[in-house]
């Protein structure tokens, strides 16, 4: 019988995750469910998932795993409202980009013998240059080559961490295993810093005299610089509730600046050279070793050699809760 995984929220991630088991309907079962009632009709037709379920009890009820990509603001009141009807050993996932107020509010919420496990779904390098964010965004190999931080707190069975270690693994992500701490370190660097400097990019100069006529000439340098993807109420949350990462990247960012800064007051033309070229230099060799993803073990068996069921599930849903007892 198939295992039931639910996908609530179907935008870019959770559209994404149904795609790619799409192509496995013996051994899977995606019910999926958006707060939109269109979005979720659209997924159907899309092939996103088996079935949508607009009754949020209903489509929980049954599932193995459930999986949250939500925005982190509407994280809480989900994990209250499915908390009631989860099964026995359900593990709950979520795909915030941070996760120690997240993994706070499952251990209050989610009843005994459900499980909560972290993941920090990346996009492929071949998307990194695409903007959407929508149910029309998302593709099957969006993972492809990828890497999942995978973040499970203290006293996670190890069932549960390998059941959402093989489903990554299955939509083409590799998994770096992470202590929660260390994870929201990293994205503070690359998913928080780079937003937060976009939103301050924007009021240095929109605020400040002369925008009336620079936003004449403004063009692809300060639009690509500019961008700041999250909703200001998500990015707001992941600022405050990580502030002690927040202020060290914005402090690496300041010093970084300064150095910049002074160099060009001194009109030091070697050093301000050496620091353009040195990043230039940097960002090439990331972008290669992202396409690359050179970091990937590629001595490790494929995983279509093991069948998907046993990889989803291993020994946790592999029998029925009688034979189990």
């Amino acid at each position: 019988m198939p295992v039931q995984i639910t996908i609530i929220g179907l935008g870019q991630v959770g559209a994404a995750m149904g795609l790619a088991l799409a192509a496995h309907k013996d051994s899977v079962y995606c019910v999926g469910h958006d707060k939109d009632f269109s979005i979720e009709r659209a997924a159907q037709q899309k092939g996103v998932v088996d079935k949508t379920e607009h009754n949020l009890p209903r489509a929980v009820q049954d599932a193995q795993l459930v999986l949250l990509a939500l925005p982190v603001h509407q994280m809480r009141e989900t994990l209250e409202f499915i908390a009631p009807d989860l099964m026995p050993g359900a593990v709950v996932v979520d795909t915030s980009p941070f996760k120690s107020e997240v993994a706070n509010w499952a251990r209050g919420i989610l009843p005994r013998g459900c499980h909560y496990v972290g993941l920090v779904p990346t996009i492929a390098a071949d998307f990194l240059n695409e903007t959407g964010a929508g149910l029309d965004s998302a593709k099957a190999d969006l993972f492809k080559n990828s890497i999942f931080l995978v973040d499970a707190p203290s006293g996670t069975p190890g069932e549960a961490l390998q059941l959402v270690t093989n489903l990554a693994g299955f939509v083409g992500a590799t998994v770096m295993i992470a202590d929660i701490r260390e994870s929201d370190g990293l994205m503070a660097s690359t998913y928080l810093l780079p937003q937060l400097v976009s939103a301050a990019l924007v009021n240095a100069t929109m605020n400040q005299p002369g925008w009336k006529e620079a936003r004449k000439v403004a063009e692809r340098a300060y639009h690509a610089a500019t961008f700041v993807q999250d909703d200001p109420e998500s990015l707001k949350m992941f600022s405050l509730h990580n502030r002690e990462n927040a202020v060290r990247v914005l402090n690496t960012m300041i010093s970084s600046l300064v150095e910049l800064r002074d160099e060009i007051e001194d009109g030091s033309e070697e050093a301000v050279k050496s620091l353009l070229q040195a990043a230039h230099r940097n960002r090439e060799e990331w972008l290669n070793d992202r396409f690359s993803a050179a970091w990937a073990d590629k001595k490790a068996p494929p995983l279509e050699k093991i069948p998907l069921k046993e990889r989803l599930l291993g020994t946790m849903f592999g029998k029925s809760p009688k034979d189990k007892k």
